[in-house]
Formats: structure tokens, sequence, C-alpha cells
């Protein structure tokens, strides 16, 4: 290899690393956002919901690796597909940290409202999304397209979830008006949950289009993980 070729090749592991970085960012929000509404840790919903500039940095320098690559080497091929990915997965990633953020917010007005049972309804919710998240990233980092196509698989249950959420909510509100308030919050945090769980589908998308140049998106049920 060339030293041309060692210095782009260093590059695309260096934005593969920030990626993973910024990953690990969101994810730990996400999961302080979601033990703050189990646990009613403020102090938890407050750290993620000041803001996200740290986040909002990165996605900044990973364009400016990613675009750089770009104009600079002219990469072909599977170069080229990690590069145009990557900066994909990197605008879903700031959108998931947004995302995280919502939720602190959801929940710090919730708890002003008043708790009710059916808060139980959304941590298998935050468990399906954050394994999601948890999948997608270690799919795009290590190309493992299995592990890619769990996370399109479970998007579908995901979404099961929610619907379940939202009847159960939408009669506990017929049933007492009085909380509506509340399970609108509640509502909310299921919407960003699920949220979530698409934008690490996003991601799983792009790890079959970097390891086979084959677009999943619209029909994720034909992925395989030949």
């Amino acid at each position: 290899m060339t030293s041309t070729g060692r210095h782009f090749q260093a590059g695309i592991d260096e934005l593969k690393r920030e990626l993973a970085t910024q990953g690990t960012t969101v994810a730990t929000r996400l999961a302080h956002a979601v033990r703050g509404l189990a646990s009613r840790d403020i102090h938890a919903l407050d750290e993620v919901a000041i803001g996200d500039a740290e986040v909002n940095a990165r996605q900044m320098a990973i364009d400016d690796k990613a675009f750089k690559l770009l104009a600079l080497q002219q990469p072909v091929a599977i170069d080229l597909r990690v590069i145009v990915a990557a900066i994909k997965v990197n605008a879903d990633l700031e959108r998931i940290g947004d995302l995280a953020v919502n939720i602190a917010e959801a929940s710090r007005r919730y708890f002003d409202y008043g708790q009710i049972v059916e808060q139980e309804l959304l941590p298998r919710m935050a468990d399906a999304a954050q394994a999601m998240l948890q999948w997608a990233l270690e799919a795009f980092v290590h190309g493992n397209v299995g592990l890619a196509q769990s996370v399109l698989e479970r998007d579908d249950a995901l979404d099961t979830l929610r619907d379940q959420a939202f009847r159960r909510l939408a009669d506990t509100m017929a049933k007492n008006p009085g909380v509506i308030p509340s399970v609108l919050e509640l509502m909310l945090v299921a919407r960003h949950l699920e949220r979530i769980g698409d934008h690490a589908t996003n991601i799983a998308e792009d790890v079959f289009f970097i390891v086979a140049g084959e677009d999943v998106r619209h029909h994720a049920g034909l992925a395989t993980s030949e």
C-alpha cells in the first residue's frame, strides 16, 4: 500500500472511531434519560436536558472529516460507501441525542404533573430501543450484517409496544380526565423511543449498504445476512 493509501485508510479508521465515540456518548445520554424516568432521578434528567453541545460539536467535526475525505481522496467502491454511510449515521446519532433530550424534558414535566401507574408500560420500550441502538452501532463498527438484520427485525416489535402503550394510555385518559397532562407526556416519551428505534434501523440499513452495496430501505424484511 502506498503512503497515500495508508493515509487514506488511517482517515477511514479515525472516522469510524469518532463515530463509535459519538455513539457511546449518545447511548449514555439516552440511558441517563431512561434511568431518570424510571427512578425519578431529577438530576439525571437535568444533566441530559441542559443541552447536547458535545454531541453537536462532534457531529460537525465528523461531517467535516468525511467531506474532506470525499473531496481530497476521491474514494471508490466500498470506501466511498463507508464515507457516505458515515455521514448518514452521524446525522442519525445526532437526532437520537436530540430525542434523549426530549425524553428528559417530557419526563421532567411528567413528574411535575404527577405519576400514574401506566408509567410502567415504558421500560420494555426503553429496553428495546436501547438494545437496537447498541446492536446497530456494533454492526456498523464491525460490518456485521447479521447483527444489523436483528435490528431490522426488532423494529416491528418496538412499533407494537408503542401501539400497546398508546391504547392503554388513551384508555386511562378516557377513564380519568384528570391525568391527561401526565398521560400526554408519557405518550411523547413513547413516541420518542419509537423514533430512536427508527434511527437505529437507519444505521442498521447502512451496514447492508456498506458491506454489500445493498439498499434495504422500505423493504427491510427482504434483507439477508448472507
